[in-house]
């Protein structure tokens, strides 16, 4: 085996993969679109499996654009649900006004579950 040899088996081995990658990334696609009826998707998909390579590259240029604006959508309403969740979690639903939030600080420190300087930091905090 010569040099040559492992050069070309390890660039047909990245290109099989990307390859993968985009089939995952069509298929995916395709059963997410809610615009693309029940009969054009099994027309993808049988073209994406007597076709593979040829209906891959239809695919991504008529639909490419399409499926980054998808893409971008799924991404950001993702982050908007880990946001909401994280405010949840911290218990920030709403926005507090400073007095609620010293009061909330005031009642951990009564219950003992502060310290008298870990008080005066959440103090100071809110009204910044």
């Amino acid at each position: 085996m010569s040099f040559w040899d492992v050069v070309w088996f390890i660039f047909i081995s990245y290109v099989f993969i990307a390859y993968i990658m985009l089939l995952f990334h069509v298929i995916g696609d395709l059963f997410r679109d809610p615009d693309v009826g029940g009969f054009a998707k099994a027309v993808w998909v049988f073209a994406l499996i007597f076709l593979p390579f040829l209906t891959v590259l239809v695919y991504v240029i008529a639909r490419g654009k399409g499926m980054a604006a998808r893409g971008l959508e799924r991404a950001a309403a993702q982050q908007k649900q880990q946001d909401d969740y994280i405010r949840q979690v911290a218990g920030q639903t709403g926005a507090s006004s400073p007095t609620d939030q010293i009061a909330q600080a005031r009642a951990l420190y009564d219950a003992g579950a502060i310290s008298q300087p870990e008080y005066e930091a959440l103090k100071s905090k809110a009204l910044v």
